[in-house]
């Protein structure tokens, strides 16, 4: 078991990735490298806003940062932050799916017990 100090930790990781423009800047990294202005292009987050976002992703070693020239180009820190991302996204969508079905269930049930009064 871990300690407290650990669950602090990954509670921080969490918390930076649970921002929906975070999520975006992370997508657009999945393929490899990218530098800020296509990042911006990818997301449509503006320049001033990306840079914070990016920022707290780079402080909390989400992703690393590297100067080419004139740009900076970003990737993910370790490839397991996608793998991780990913599994949250197919929780996510079998979730819904399921809320869908539940939804739809419990529709035709009403319409069921609507037409049972009618009667």
């Amino acid at each position: 078991m871990e300690d407290e100090s650990f669950y602090c930790l990954h509670s921080e990781v969490c918390k930076t990735l649970a921002n929906a423009k975070r999520q975006m800047i992370l997508e657009s990294l999945r393929d490899g490298e990218v530098s800020v202005s296509d990042i911006a292009a990818r997301t449509g987050i503006p320049q001033a806003t990306l840079s914070q976002h990016l920022s707290i992703l780079r402080s909390r070693g989400v992703v690393h940062s590297r100067r080419a020239g004139a740009n900076v180009l970003y990737t993910i820190a370790n490839p397991k932050i996608l793998t991780a991302f990913d599994l949250i996204t197919e929780v996510m969508r079998e979730s819904l799916v399921e809320q869908s079905r539940s939804a739809a269930l419990g529709s035709d049930n009403d319409e069921a017990g609507t037409a049972r009064r009618a009667v």
